[in-house]
């Protein structure tokens, strides 16, 4: 079988496996020809020319037609000089074989006229009488020819199925490795959003205790120093516990879209995963109002305005971390005290569209956040918003307001069939 399914013309060996099969049939020819039979006894002349015959196939498969011109230029004049008939015949079947099932099919037709009408010709010289007979033998040639061509037609149906399973391998390992890089990029978007939302909350709050302390040690106002405290030890808290949820879906495997997951119908490439659609660490926008309530702790004013129900789960998310990013870039870059803050969402056309807009200084040279505090260093507060907004197949545009500020605002369609990233 598996020579039967391995293509003859990469076959490894080839030529010394056919030297060996042609030796093979060689020795046969002379075991059915000392066996006697029909025709004129054997001699000199008959021995070369059907040994002579047998030496063309150690090329047969490398030079399948040539191959049967020799052999066939020594049995004619073997079967013309009226020798045995057997011995010649399976050095014949292996050379019309060969050609049949190492070409094409017009190929096999051309060459089965051919050897059809040269042993008509042959026959009708040497045996006019033998119709019969000549019948029999072209039977016998198209029965070959046509094992031949059905032997082609299954190595090339094997080939296409070898070849559609290695591709199938060669697209999961790629598929697989796409959902691992997604799933990367999706871990550094929570741990950024959460890490840099809160961390910068503490920041502030740890300065406005800082300023209570130092403003006037004779007039220290011990509870706006405790509520100081006290909210940074709420930020830490939460942050903690979103972490750890964070951390249990990397170790549910069974539920991260990972190497060999599937991620079940209605996902979208690069979209939020179904761990955060059932568990995950991302929540909604009926969490807007505890995030502006720790931006309203952070020194900003902020107001919210929510005009939309029943948005699915993976828009809530994306909507709940633009909004998070765009209040810790306001925060962080507004550059004034009595900074404000609106934020609106509401659905429109089939899409939630989202709008987070401040009237501070920080966003005169179009940075949004995207600039480190300290070192001037490239960050990723856009960079991570309009991936978001891609996740759930939406678009998201930053840049200074029209009066003054900075002003985020992102389209999220509600109908996550078909989007694509």
């Amino acid at each position: 079988m598996s020579a039967i399914h391995r293509e003859p013309l990469t076959a490894p060996h080839r030529t010394r496996n056919d030297a060996v099969l042609a030796l093979c049939v060689a020795v046969l020819a002379v075991v059915l020809a000392r066996m006697g039979g029909e025709g004129t006894r054997p001699d000199h002349l008959s021995w070369t020319l059907l040994l002579a015959g047998h030496v063309p196939l150690v090329w047969r498969r490398r030079r399948p037609v040539v191959a049967l011109l020799g052999m066939a230029a020594c049995v004619a004049p073997y079967q013309a000089l009226d020798y045995n008939p057997a011995p010649p015949i399976p050095a014949t079947v292996l050379a019309l074989y060969t050609v049949a099932a190492t070409g094409a099919v017009r190929r096999t037709l051309l060459t089965g006229v051919a050897v059809l009408g040269l042993t008509a010709i042959g026959n009708d010289l040497v045996n006019p009488m033998e119709a019969l007979e000549s019948l029999e033998i072209s039977g016998w040639i198209i029965a070959v020819l046509l094992t031949g061509i059905a032997v082609r037609y299954y190595r090339l149906y094997v080939a296409s199925i070898v070849e559609r399973a290695e591709r199938a391998e060669h697209t999961r390992e790629e598929e697989a490795r796409r959902r691992v890089a997604e799933e990367r990029l999706r871990i550094a978007r929570d741990l950024h959003d959460l890490l840099a939302h809160s961390i910068t909350l503490i920041g502030v709050q740890t300065s406005v205790a800082a300023h209570v302390l130092t403003a006037d040690p004779e007039r220290l106002d011990r509870k706006a120093v405790a509520q100081a405290l006290d909210d940074i030890a709420g930020t830490c808290r939460i942050t903690r516990e979103e972490l750890r949820t964070t951390l249990e879906v990397l170790r549910a495997h069974d539920t991260v879209v990972g190497v060999g997951a599937d991620p079940g119908p209605g996902s979208v490439p690069g979209s939020v995963s179904g761990a955060e659609d059932m568990r995950g660490p991302l929540p909604g926008i009926d969490g807007l109002a505890d995030l502006a309530e720790t931006g309203r702790v952070a020194g900003a004013k902020v107001e919210l305005s929510v005009h939309a129900d029943d948005i699915p789960p993976s828009v809530g998310a994306a909507a709940y971390r633009i909004v998070q990013e765009a209040l810790t870039n306001a925060v962080r870059h507004g550059g004034r005290e009595d900074l404000t803050v609106r934020v609106g969402l509401w659905t429109a056309d089939g899409a939630l569209r989202v709008s987070v807009r401040d009237d501070g200084t920080g966003g005169d040279d179009g940075t949004g956040g995207e600039v480190g505090p300290s070192d001037g260093t490239p960050g990723f507060g856009l960079i991570g918003m309009r991936e978001r907004a891609r996740s759930v197949g939406g678009t998201l545009d930053a840049g200074p307001g029209p009066a003054e500020g900075f002003e985020v605002t992102a389209t999220l369609p509600l109908s996550r069939e078909d989007k694509v990233r």
